[in-house]
């Protein structure tokens, strides 16, 4: 007996609250830790080096926004992979890599998350990490309404805090002129070679915006929407990033950042003289923000993938009541769980990023073949052939640097 075909995913995500939803999946807990370690190795450069990678960032995300609009369906990056190159095997490596990483990512968030309750409540790390997980993953499977009005509520509670910081120590900004020519690099190797290691850092703030295409098939008016949604939340989070980096080498010395980990703390502390118990907490629902979007973001990947027929049919089942592909949460959530709590997940971390790297400079050159074969059709974004090769020529760059300087 033939299987009957899936209940369709729930369009229900607005322009706004898409929006929102990328942006948190950008800010995340990195940039809580991040601005420190960029400091570290730009040093009062660092705003440069954000400004350096926000610039690679927005060339992807300006490729991501048109194949979005081009191809608006869940199985995102793998899609356009396929449309790209039309070879199954690297769709399906890529589509399980990408899934793959949401599930390292989200178990190394879990984990962050466990560090932060530490600093309030002590208790072992499984049954954190076991209530956490499932309880994420409960929510996942609810309904992506709910989900992303979680997601939304804690982007809000991050964007308060990154506010609040360059809030306490605005005041700095009126050292600016005087103090521009210490922000600028000058024209010698040594200095610029800090600038890019520092951007290098620094890129792995802007991610995030790649799992905004996995909702697809859930937001309203997609072809319009998402692409616009996609450069809305780079932009905001390139903006938050410049303004925090320059409060922080203008407030503190750029190495007593980089041996912090909490250097947005030290700020604050600095600034207020108060107790900055607060960014902890603010970690904390960062972190679960961000394991939740992964959670959303792989189970969407795995759906897609079987909708297109590249993986076996029954793992695109959708609840009919809840709207969401139930057994591909199920298999994120459970593979979150097991990698959260057995293995180590710092070199796994990294690992991360050079897949997504990888994705990005596959997905790039992929819209360069699209473009040159295919026109946009009508009502869909197209950005001239230009942005997704220098995105390739970037992208390509990083990754080979991250190659070189392990």
């Amino acid at each position: 007996m033939a299987m009957p075909p899936p209940a369709p995913l729930r369009r229900a995500l607005s322009l706004p609250l898409i929006t929102l939803y990328g942006l948190g999946t950008i800010i995340g807990a990195g940039i809580y830790v991040l601005t420190g370690k960029v400091a570290g190795a730009a040093g009062m450069y660092a705003p440069v080096a954000f400004a350096a990678a926000g610039v690679v960032a927005l060339f992807t995300a300006l490729s991501f926004a048109e194949l979005a609009s081009r191809y608006p369906k869940s199985a995102g990056e793998a899609l356009y992979v396929h449309e790209g190159y039309g070879r199954q095997w690297l769709t399906l490596a890529v589509g399980l890599a990408l899934a793959a990483a949401g599930v390292v990512s989200a178990a190394t968030l879990a984990n962050g998350f466990v560090g932060y309750l530490h600093l309030f409540v002590p208790a072992p790390r499984w049954t954190i990490v076991c209530v956490l997980v499932l309880a994420l993953g409960l929510l996942a499977a609810w309904g992506i309404v709910e989900s992303v009005w979680v997601a939304t509520v804690t982007t809000l509670v991050e964007v308060a805090g990154l506010l609040l910081i360059i809030g306490v120590a605005g005041g700095r900004f009126a050292e600016l002129p005087a103090r521009l020519h210490e922000l600028l690099p000058p024209a010698q190797p040594a200095a610029w070679s800090g600038v890019l290691l520092g951007a290098f850092l620094a890129f792995y703030a802007f991610l995030g915006f790649e799992d905004m295409v996995t909702v697809a098939e859930e937001v309203q008016a997609p072809r319009r929407n998402l692409p616009l949604a996609i450069l809305l939340a780079t932009g905001a989070a390139t903006v938050l990033y410049m303004l925090i980096s320059l409060v922080a080498v203008l407030s503190v010395a750029p190495a007593e950042l980089a041996r912090s980990e909490a250097p947005l703390a030290v700020i604050y502390e600095r600034a207020t003289g108060a107790s900055p118990w607060f960014i902890g907490l603010i970690g904390m629902i960062a972190a679960i923000n961000g394991a939740l979007i992964q959670i959303i973001m792989g189970s969407r990947i795995l759906y897609g993938m079987t909708r297109e027929g590249w993986l076996p049919r029954g793992l695109d089942y959708v609840h009919p009541r809840t709207q969401t592909p139930l057994t591909t949460t199920l298999i994120m959530t459970l593979g979150v769980l097991l990698l959260a709590l057995w293995l180590p997940l710092v070199t796994l971390a990294k690992a991360t990023s050079f897949i997504l790297l990888a994705v990005f400079t596959l997905v790039n050159f992929a819209l360069l073949r699209i473009k040159r074969r295919t026109p946009a059709p009508a009502g869909v974004l197209s950005v001239p052939l230009w942005v997704p090769a220098t995105a390739f020529a970037l992208t390509l760059a990083i990754l080979a640097f991250q190659v070189l300087a392990a």
